[in-house]
């Protein structure tokens, strides 16, 4: 009803290996089509539970899931940009927190 075209686990041709025609990388979680100044979007959903991560050192809210988005941001960003398409890591741990990105 909004207007966006969307797709739950798109296959995109940019994530397989060419020689072997296999995925070397998970498929977006959801493509967004036109979402980012007309260019389709790669979101990545990840949740994360706030004991990841967790040391001695303690704790510090949404930890885990800043970690998880800048993970996620260095395996996809790069051929996300060189395929003329955006990334989002939209990750959020188990208690509601939201990375950067994500809001």
């Amino acid at each position: 009803h909004a207007g966006i075209s969307a797709k739950k686990e798109a296959l995109v041709n940019f994530l397989t290996d060419p020689s072997d025609e296999s995925s070397t990388l998970r498929p977006a979680d959801v493509l967004v089509f036109g979402w980012v100044g007309g260019k389709h979007t790669c979101v990545d959903l990840t949740r994360v539970s706030l004991l990841v991560g967790l040391s001695s050192r303690g704790f510090s809210v949404g930890q885990a899931a800043l970690k998880a988005a800048s993970c996620k941001v260095a395996k996809h960003e790069k051929v996300c940009i060189e395929n003329q398409h955006v990334f989002i890591p939209f990750a959020f741990d188990t208690f509601g927190f939201l990375a950067p990105e994500a809001v």
